[in-house]
């Protein structure tokens, strides 16, 4: 943003104004010193995000089972952020499992993960178990998309994809697809606002 300034150009920040609460979080908890837990995907943006706010008082916890073996300085100043679009019951989990070694972590303010991403995974969930088929249309690099086809397999649903475009679509992924009007056997769950991709 500085440099475009100094340039005088416009700059427009259009981080998610949840993103940015978790980056502040991190720079005030780091500030305070604390050592942050930071549940995430490594090599993800956001993550590479919020741990440059705050490189040196941050842990990544990719996974409940990572949660197990990571190594954390000894402090009693220890909370946990999250990633704004992982699975709620997968954030939960690591949770469980850090405080089980670490009974003196503390939990952010507030809740970190994205709404949009909680409502979604919430409909596939229920969904699941009646579909022949899901899918999901969002970019490759999107967690919420990915995550909601495997959020879309853990319940129940028989076959689960992601595109980006409907062209991507494959006829064989349709075959043996039962479609009945107002019976949910196949559903296109979208995460991206493209207009073409319905």
């Amino acid at each position: 943003m500085q440099q475009a300034e100094d340039r005088s150009l416009n700059a427009i920040d259009a981080t998610c104004p949840l993103v940015t609460k978790v980056h502040r979080e991190a720079v005030r908890f780091s500030g305070q010193d604390y050592h942050i837990l930071l549940i995430g995907h490594e090599g993800h943006e956001e993550v590479e995000g919020t741990m440059g706010h705050a490189p040196e008082n941050t842990t990544l916890v990719n996974d409940p089972d990572e949660a197990d073996r990571i190594q954390v300085p000894a402090t009693e100043n220890l909370i946990w952020l999250s990633q704004t679009t992982l699975s709620v019951d997968e954030t939960m989990e690591t949770v469980r499992r850090l405080r089980a070694r670490f009974p003196h972590l503390q939990d952010p303010p507030s809740d970190d993960i994205c709404y949009a991403t909680q409502n979604r995974q919430v409909a596939i969930k229920k969904i699941s178990p009646e579909c022949d088929l899901v899918i999901v249309v969002g970019s490759p690099n999107s967690s919420n998309s990915v995550r909601l086809v495997e959020v879309a397999l853990e319940y129940g649903a028989k076959a689960s994809y992601r595109v980006d475009y409907a062209s991507e679509i494959k006829q064989e992924w349709l075959e043996g697809v039962d479609h009945h009007w107002g019976d949910l056997r196949c559903l296109c769950a979208r995460d991206s606002g493209r207009s073409d991709a319905g």
